[in-house]
This record gives C-alpha cells, sequence and structure tokens, in this order.
C-alpha cells in the first residue's frame, strides 16, 4: 500500500497541534573482513552499554543495559543531496512528500470522526523548519514549524528554494520509506537502533557524546547544533542556519561523522518509548544480541500510529531544549513522515548478498 502523507504535521493541519521530536575517542574498529564498499567503515562486533541511568536523560533512554551486535558496514555520512539524487534519476522514485496525501489512509490513523481537510491541505508537501521573529513558547512546537505545500528534498524550503549548491548536505524531508527504497536500491539497509549507538559511540563506553563526555561549545562547535537561543535568536557561529556538508566536523573514534546533530537518522526499529524497560522485564538478566526492536510500536504523542527510531539529533538540538545529539538519545516518528532536518545514513552486513538484519532478539 502507498505510504501515506506525515501524520504528524498533517494532524498539526487538521487540528492546531503539531507534535514533533524535541528538537532534535577510541581507536578505529579493527576486524574488516573484505574491502570496504565505497564510503563506507567497518565496525566490529562486540558488546557494549545502550541506553543511559543519568537521571537527567528522558525515561525513553532508561535502564542502561548490555547488548552484542555483530559486525557490519556503516556509511560514513549521512546520505547526501547527490547520492540521493542518483537513486532518483536511476529509479524514477518519487518521494512520500512529493505524492498527495491519501485521506482515506491518513483517517485510520486519526481519532475517529476527524473531518477530511480541504483538498488543497491534501497536496504534495513537507514540514519545514520557520524561525520565529522572537520569543516563543517552547511547548509550542508549531511556531516554528510550518506544513508548506511543494517542500520535499528537492525543494527542501518549499517552492522556490532548491537542493542545488547543497548537494553535498544530508538529504532532507525523506521518510521511513523513502529511506528504506533508497537502502534497498543501493545494496544495504537501514541500521537497527542498537547498530546505530553503537557505531555512534565510537568506542567511547558510556560516555555521554561520540566525543567524550565535555559539553558542546558554542565557540568550539564538535557538531551542527543550534547556537544562540532556541529556537530565537540564533546565531549561527558554526556558519550554518541549517544543515550543513557531511563531514564538515571532526569524526569519531570509528571515522563516522554527523552522528551526533545535522539531521535525525532513521534505524529500521519500530519505536517503543519504554522499550528499554520493557524488554529488561520481559527478559530479567538476558543480555540481548542483534535486537532488532519490538514487534508492536508505542508511542505515548502517536498512540495510532507505527513510529520508527529516529537517532542523532539534528541541527535544531539545543541543551536548553532537548540536547538530543547524546549519544542515548532516541526518538519516534511516523514512518510517512518528512521533514526539514530528518535524513539517514545505511548500513550492510560482510555478507555482500545480505540486506536485512541478522536473526536477534525482539521484545513482542
Amino acid at each position: 500500500m502507498r505510504a501515506s502523507r506525515d501524520q504528524r504535521a498533517v494532524t498539526w493541519v487538521l487540528a492546531g497541534v503539531l507534535t514533533l521530536p524535541a528538537c532534535g575517542g577510541a581507536p578505529a574498529a579493527q576486524g574488516r573482513v573484505e574491502p570496504p564498499p565505497p564510503g563506507m567503515v567497518w565496525v566490529a562486533g562486540g558488546e557494549f552499554t545502550m541506553g543511559t541511568d543519568d537521571p537527567s536523560a528522558f525515561a525513553s533512554e532508561r535502564p542502561a543495559h548490555r547488548v552484542w551486535v555483530d559486525g557490519f558496514w556503516i556509511d560514513r555520512h549521512e546520505v547526501t543531496n547527490r547520492e540521493f539524487a542518483a537513486f532518483v534519476n536511476a529509479t524514477g522514485y518519487r518521494t512520500t512528500a512529493e505524492r498527495p496525501i491519501e485521506w482515506a489512509e491518513l483517517a485510520r490513523q486519526l481519532p475517529p470522526g476527524t473531518p477530511p481537510p480541504p483538498a488543497e491541505q491534501l497536496q504534495p508537501g513537507s514540514a519545514v523548519f520557520v524561525a520565529p521573529r522572537g520569543p516563543v513558547a517552547l511547548s509550542d512546537p508549531s511556531a516554528w514549524w510550518r506544513w508548506v505545500p511543494g517542500a520535499s528534498w528537492r525543494q527542501p524550503e518549499g517552492p522556490g528554494s532548491t537542493f542545488q549548491g547543497r548537494e553535498d548536505h544530508p538529504v532532507v524531508h525523506v521518510s521511513w520509506h523513502d529511506a528504506s527504497a533508497f537502502a534497498a536500491w543501493a545494496g544495504k539497509r537501514l541500521p537497527t537502533e542498537a547498530e546505530w549507538e553503537y557505531a555512534a559511540r565510537g568506542g567511547l563506553e558510556g560516555r555521554r557524546y561520540p566525543w567524550g563526555d565535555d559539553p558542546a561549545r558554542d565557540d568550539a562547535p564538535r557538531c551542527n547544533i543550534w547556537q544562540g537561543g532556541f529556537p530565537w535568536p540564533g546565531r549561527h557561529r558554526d556558519g550554518y542556519e541549517r544543515t550543513a556538508p557531511v563531514e564538515s566536523f571532526a569524526p569519531n573514534g570509528y571515522g563516522l561523522s554527523d552522528v551526533a546533530g545535522n539531521v535525525w537518522e532513521w534505524c529500521e526499529d519500530r519505536y517503543r518509548a519504554d522499550a528499554f524497560a520493557h524488554c529488561a522485564a520481559e527478559a530479567p538478566g538476558v543480555r540481548p544480541s542483534n535486537p532488532h526492536g519490538p514487534a508492536i510500536a508505542w508511542d505515548p504523542d502517536a498512540p495510532l500510529g507505527d513510529a520508527r527510531v529516529i537517532r542523532g539529533g539534528s541541527f535544531l538540538c539545543h541543551a536548553s531544549y532537548c540536547e538530543a545529539y547524546r549519544s542515548s538519545a532516541r526518538r519516534g516518528l511516523a514512518p510517512d513522515t518528512g521533514m526539514s532536518h530528518v535524513g539517514f545514513r545505511c548500513v550492510k552486513e560482510h555478507r555482500s548478498d545480505s540486506t536485512t538484519p541478522p536473526q536477534g532478539h525482539e521484545c513482542r
């Protein structure tokens, strides 16, 4: 069935409320088993502590628990506009944001009796960050998000904008379905949540950020996050108001760039807000091996959806708001949602013909 359009953004259009994600080294891994696929690095298998017990973190990140993952290849950086354009040119693919909204499909994700919107609100489009012109309440994300007809990966800010000149920036406005389609075309797949966090930590066990425990600083930026007051006034001392070209900042211990900030990254797994606590209760004392998420999604912010995990934070993240560029931070997002701060990267196992996650533990 063709994916419906942006559950949360359209829900805001219909109901006036938009619930969105809040924002936003060690030696290189050894043991690679074959020549590296272009643009990828090998992360050797191992055990690590996933999540955190930090009381200042969100409840969805707790408890910390030991996990094993097998070795895998992972993209050195987020998929770029240049790479995504090659996929579109080769296949003729149209992203979710470029397709009209299917009201019959969307209605199944909304409260019963929700009336259909005007026809013009069912046209292709996406949610775009628009900086407010003065102070706003942080409890109201609609103050800095707008549903923009015509916005897509080709026109990141809507009609009149273009990705030209930003070919090496991460592609945005891609849904989970879009990211999965690209990965299949490239002979890869999206990372499991455990693979993503293991790789993002870069070998730094239990540290708050991919670079260690030192807080991010405006005068010495380590990643592309919001600078100044959020969402106003932004200062952009790092030179980037929105996304930055990939690899603009120092990589982590495994040679991966942008695992903190720039854009949120899709993972393969369904999102369950209490996944770590749920799994620990379901299988006490069991160390998960190659976990690949719960069978059923649960997100209290979107209880009728089938949310997937996003990781890493974005250029909108700020310590005063969400600090989601921490290695353990996690959010859920509807799989038919593309936004101006959401992208992805891919993984691949050492067997070149494998595009599915290895068998592993799954919480029901």
